[in-house]
């Protein structure tokens, strides 16, 4: 059995969750349930869960600064939130996993299956660009965590070239013909790439700006990369690449 520990000082949000665990993932043996952050310090010193599900917007203490007060970290971290657009792309910069309220069973059931695979021991790093994002969110990472099936790889946003889509994972193409596979889908590295030079432009393909050579006209074209990569631009893509080229070059 795995352990866990619910960490939410909404009562029915608790109950709610630990029901879909008891019926969709049985694997899940709940050690307990908090209804606060400073009962959940407690909780962990006594008991060593190895998922915490957290939720972020707590009163008096939210889930970041709990994180903060615990001194040993050795599970892993589903984050339970309503929409937060700040905490949420902190919460992807660093790789880690988070549920949108109300939680889904199938997203419930991936986020379980993906932390079981994880390796705990490289949280603080996810960790510490979590909690530098969260103080400073207007300002963009140096570096950008990428989640693999082997855990996370920090990279800069800038040395990605291309992102291709691969079903469930994405294949990014570094300045220094690296190839990375991320165990993320092609939107949701889109997602990460938000704030920095990447656009989509075509259903398979993200790419970015800065690293585009030519593009040549067709119905919707297509491009060359500086890897000399040849990029196909779907028809309803094709105006705002334009344009966003365009404008990066000015």
């Amino acid at each position: 059995m795995i352990t866990a520990t619910i960490v939410d000082d909404e009562p029915d949000c608790c109950e709610s969750l630990a029901t879909l665990l008891e019926r969709y993932c049985p694997e899940i043996k709940i050690l307990d349930i908090c209804y606060s952050a400073d009962a959940a310090i407690g909780s962990l010193k006594q008991q060593q869960p190895q998922i915490l599900f957290l939720d972020i917007e707590m009163p008096f203490m939210n889930g970041f600064e709990l994180l903060e007060k615990v001194d040993d970290i050795k599970f892993e971290l589903i984050f339970t939130t309503s929409y937060d657009q700040y905490a949420i792309k902190a919460i992807r910069y660093s790789a880690l996993e988070y549920l949108l309220k109300p939680i889904d069973r199938e997203e419930l059931q991936k986020a379980v299956q993906k932390a079981v695979k994880r390796n705990a021991i490289l949280l603080p790093q996810q960790l510490q660009i979590l909690l530098d994002q969260i103080k400073q969110p207007s300002m963009l990472m140096t570096k950008i965590a990428i989640p693999t099936l082997e855990g996370f790889q920090l990279i800069l946003a800038e040395s990605i070239v291309r992102c291709e889509s691969e079903g469930n994972y994405t294949v990014l193409f570094l300045k220094d013909k690296r190839k990375l596979t991320a165990s993320r889908n092609l939107k949701e590295i889109e997602e990460m790439l938000e704030d920095y030079s990447f656009i989509r432009v075509h259903n398979s393909y993200l790419v970015n700006l800065n690293e585009i050579e030519k593009y040549v006209k067709g119905e919707g074209g297509y491009l060359i990369m500086s890897d000399n990569a040849t990029i196909n631009v779907s028809r309803s893509r094709k105006e705002l690449l334009i344009k966003k080229i365009i404008k990066s070059r000015s």
